[in-house]
């Protein structure tokens, strides 16, 4: 049988993945707004379709494709709306998360994206045949069909775990605390060290890798253990507010409260300086982007073309763009009342929107869609729609920060599917998909996606909080991308920010920067990307330990592995770890968000809570997360029986 004749956009492909673009979506939500990294889903969701699709009968190979592309529009909605819609709550603009502003944002950037990508799958695939490594390895995955029952057994047994980690942690019923931590005092500095005991984070470090889990936790060090003793020994007493509000604190908590007030903006800075450097660096990328886009154009017009070749029309494309744009210029003229800012904001979000979907769509091909810099791109937007819109609107204008924040969050959405677009293309390519049935499953999971995330966002922001940790959600989600938008649109519109540290963490990624560029022409392997850094600032110290487990646990696993014979074996083994991992992640994010359900329904933080006599500390936590990553070692390192 033809490729032409396997089945592709069938109903049951199409229903099981906006079903796993839900899941997808709802779990990606809650890990970037917790950890400010969401992860790749294609392959969990080849696997799941794989199993699934066998047991209605069959499945094949190119319905588990259109599977897989549709389940991966879920997490880059998800990327695109966390990464910058909360920050319209933490600018105080919204209460809650209104659902068809959302909606809207995230549906019609997604769709953005997948017209923009369009014209670029010919040259990058085809012509320039770029890499796309997570593309390839889904192909691999679709291709060699391995053990589906046995893949979804792994993914279910991790995704319990992880669930179940979650219920017992504090949010849940309190068995153990979220983290395990240490501080004192040493003269007027202070030691801290520890780590939260979240299994999902202790995946994503096993998912990112050794290099970014060292990178990250270089970055806390660098806050924690190095800028807040220097803060409180010698800069404490020139910020008298502060120095009252800790005077009585313990370790601990002055600890934090420092880290609020002053040196989670040195990430801020390096984040800054980081994505101009990204548009710098890229520059070459960026035009070759835009090149390739005009060419596979015009190369658009031939006559006969075979079905792994067929785009959607240019006519439909140019359609979908005034379509798609109209209702844009009306939300924009809707928050700023003057068409003389309304227009431009358009203009702005369709260039830059075409720009940046043309680079994140060339990086994903060279260095996978994990390292696609789609925080820096977004920075850039934000930080040049407020320099225009400064002058439009003027300095005081209290709507600019959020105007600025609406054209970033279309950008986002737009970048982020943009880059797995060409991912799932790819895959599609090597097996022998139709692109315009791939590119069709991809807008529709882009508005399944869309259609949740305000819904999602509400509930975990009544029952947990987002952004700044209070008295009354103490266990805030820290949103750090979000914060990060808000405080640099904020800052252009004459916000009060602590410019000082701001310049020094500017200081901070220049410095990281001129590090990497010589890793880079030494031909070192080890590379210190400033943006991952400067996550690692801006977040908790006990965050980024576990990531950091993680990818050493990885590395291991990469050391065992070492003994396999070839090449297929190595990556079918280390596939195990990463479908393991991916389980631990999305067991725990759905628990959080089932969780979240009865503390929004009781109004009590401690819903599920256990009795006092019930609440152990810290070793438990500890002794579970050990037992977890033991496990997710022998499931890596497992090799099939002959």
């Amino acid at each position: 049988m033809s490729t032409t004749e396997v089945p592709q956009l069938t109903v049951r492909a199409v229903v099981l993945s906006i079903v796993l673009v839900v899941i997808l979506a709802a779990a990606n939500t809650y890990l970037g707004l917790f950890a400010g990294m969401t992860i790749a889903s294609a392959i969990p969701a080849a696997v799941v379709s794989m199993g699934v699709l066998r047991l209605l009968g069959g499945g094949t190979i190119l319905e588990n494709n259109i599977v897989q592309t549709g389940a991966s529009a879920g997490s880059s909605i998800a990327s695109g709306v966390i990464f910058t819609i909360p920050a319209l709550v933490i600018l105080g603009y919204w209460q809650t998360f209104e659902y068809w502003w959302v909606f809207t944002i995230a549906g019609l950037g997604g769709l953005l994206g997948v017209i923009f990508s369009v014209p670029l799958r010919r040259s990058l695939i085809v012509d320039q045949g770029l890499a796309f490594p997570e593309g390839k390895a889904a192909a691999e995955v679709l291709k060699t069909g391995e053990n589906p029952g046995q893949g979804l057994k792994t993914l279910g047994i991790a995704a319990t775990l992880g669930g179940f980690a979650k219920l017992g942690a504090e949010s849940g019923l309190r068995l153990f605390p979220d983290a395990a931590a240490s501080a004192a005092w040493v003269g007027k500095g202070i030691a801290y060290v520890g780590t939260n005991l979240s299994p999902a984070l202790l995946g994503v470090g096993y998912i990112v890798g050794l290099n970014i889990g060292i990178v990250v936790l270089l970055g806390s060090i660098i806050g924690w253990n190095i800028a807040i003793p220097i803060y409180s020994t010698f800069f404490l007493d020139s910020d008298p507010a502060l120095a009252a509000r800790i005077a009585d604190a313990s370790a601990a908590s002055a600890a934090g409260m420092i880290w609020s007030a002053q040196i989670r903006y040195l990430g801020v800075g390096a984040m800054l300086i980081g994505g101009i450097w990204t548009l710098i660096s890229l520059r070459k990328s960026l035009f070759s982007g835009i090149r390739s886009g005009f060419e596979a154009t015009r190369a658009g017009a031939g006559t006969t073309i075979a079905h792994t070749e067929r785009d959607i029309p240019m006519k439909l494309i140019g359609i979908g763009l005034v379509v798609f744009t109209l209702p844009l210029l009306a939300l924009y003229q809707s928050i700023v009342g003057q068409w003389s800012a309304s227009i431009p904001m358009t203009v702005i979000m369709i260039v830059a929107g075409f720009l940046f979907v043309s680079v994140s769509a060339y990086m994903a091909g060279l260095v996978g869609s994990s390292n696609n810099p789609v925080s820096g791109i977004t920075i850039s937007t934000i930080l040049f729609a407020a320099l225009v819109l400064v002058v439009l609107l003027g300095r005081d204008a209290t709507i600019g920060p959020v105007a600025a924040i609406m054209i970033g969050a279309v950008v986002c959405c737009a970048a982020c599917i943009g880059g797995d677009n060409l991912q799932d293309l790819k895959a599609g390519h090597i097996v022998g998909a139709t692109p315009w049935k791939q590119q069709l499953m991809l807008a529709i999971g882009a508005i399944s996606s869309a259609l949740v995330m305000a819904p999602v966002l509400n509930l975990l922001m009544t029952a947990y909080g987002i952004g700044e940790r209070t008295a009354e959600h103490p266990n805030a989600l820290l949103a750090p991308q979000a914060n990060l938008m808000a405080s640099v649109a904020k800052g252009i519109f004459g916000g009060q920010l602590p410019w000082t540290t701001i310049g020094i963490g500017a200081c901070i990624g220049a410095v990281i920067i001129a590090v990497d560029s010589w890793l880079k022409s030494s031909g070192k392997s080890f590379r210190i990307p400033v943006l991952a850094c400067a996550i690692g600032i801006y977040l908790p110290i006990e965050l980024m330990v576990p990531i950091f487990l993680g990818g050493l646990l990885s590395w291991f696993v990469e050391r065992r592995l070492g003994g396999a014979k070839t090449e297929e074996e190595h990556g079918r083994i280390h596939r195990k770890g990463m479908l393991f991992a991916a389980g631990l992640i999305t067991g725990e994010a759905l628990m959080g968000i089932f969780i979240a359900i009865p503390i929004v329904v009781t109004e009590r933080g401690d819903a599920l809570s256990l009795p006092d006599s019930l609440h152990f500390g810290g070793w438990l936590g500890l002794a579970l997360l050990a037992f977890i990553a033991m496990l997710l070692y022998r499931a890596a390192v497992k090799r099939d029986p002959a």
